[in-house]
């Protein structure tokens, strides 16, 4: 007996024949931003091919010109209104148990006993590259960029990035051995470059990028289980900040952020 793949699913589409699920990222005309309810129906997709037999592996893909850009920044200034109390020990809670359900979104594709192989198109951005972090195998085409971009919002990546792509890439991503992150043809375009990379760090926010830091150091030497509960602790305590609205306030405004030291 064949079990029907759910088709009440707003923000992707799930398919399956062959013995293969295709989970499709489905808001192109938002670049598939990955909204909440995005991030509810993939739990629940990946839940189904876990639990369907007929399901052997699943490909990932999306809809559109990109594969995603990432997060939704609604999603991310609604967040006050969703974590509202009067008291502030109580909202802070209700902020880590947010961020450890959007966590156990992508760990939903790691506990799915297929394999899940990602195709990667176009953009794939911020909370993208949590979500093909968490895949079993990644296959992208040429015109495919990536990007890890909470820091440009005020923020320091929660889900999964800091904690699963240095597992894959190493600290360092170095042409063929993975020691350096690029090679330049000079000293002086070396020099030029750092300092271009320098001063681009030196405009993010402050709190994110020692965040971003602090997360990756803790990983190196913790489980995926133990990072993804440092940073929802973290953000807990650090992710409703003045760099968070500085962000917001510059993306809406299209206007470079200017952030506190």
């Amino acid at each position: 007996m064949t079990t029907t793949p759910p088709d009440h699913f707003e923000t992707l589409t799930l398919a399956s024949s062959e013995g293969i699920a295709r989970v499709q990222l489905n808001r192109p005309d938002k670049a598939n931003a990955m909204n909440l309810a995005m991030w509810h129906e993939i739990r629940e997709a990946f839940t189904w091919i876990d639990t369907t037999p007929e399901a052997r592996v699943a490909i990932l893909s999306g809809t559109g010109k990109h594969f995603t850009s990432g997060i939704d920044l609604s999603l991310l200034s609604g967040i006050h209104a969703d974590i509202a109390d009067s008291c502030d020990g109580r909202q802070r809670e209700k902020l880590r148990r947010l961020i450890l359900d959007l966590q156990d979104t992508l760990t939903s594709l790691e506990r799915c006993r297929k394999p899940v192989l990602a195709a990667i198109h176009g953009t794939c951005m911020g909370g993208g590259i949590d979500l093909i972090c968490a895949c079993d195998m990644r296959y992208c085409s040429a015109d495919a960029n990536f990007s890890v971009k909470e820091v440009d919002v005020g923020m320091t990546a929660d889900v999964g990035t800091l904690q699963r792509l240095p597992r894959l890439i190493g600290e360092g991503e170095a042409q063929a051995i993975g020691l350096v992150n690029r090679c330049y043809a000079t000293p002086g375009e070396l020099q030029a470059g750092v300092g271009d990379l320098a001063r681009g760090i030196a405009g993010k926010s402050p709190l994110a990028v020692r965040g971003s830091k602090e997360m990756i150091s803790y990983t190196r030497d913790h489980s995926v289980a133990d990072g993804l509960n440092y940073i929802a602790t973290w953000n807990a305590a650090m992710l409703i900040s003045d760099d968070l609205g500085e962000a917001l306030a510059a993306a809406g405004a299209k206007r470079p952020a200017k952030f506190r030291d």
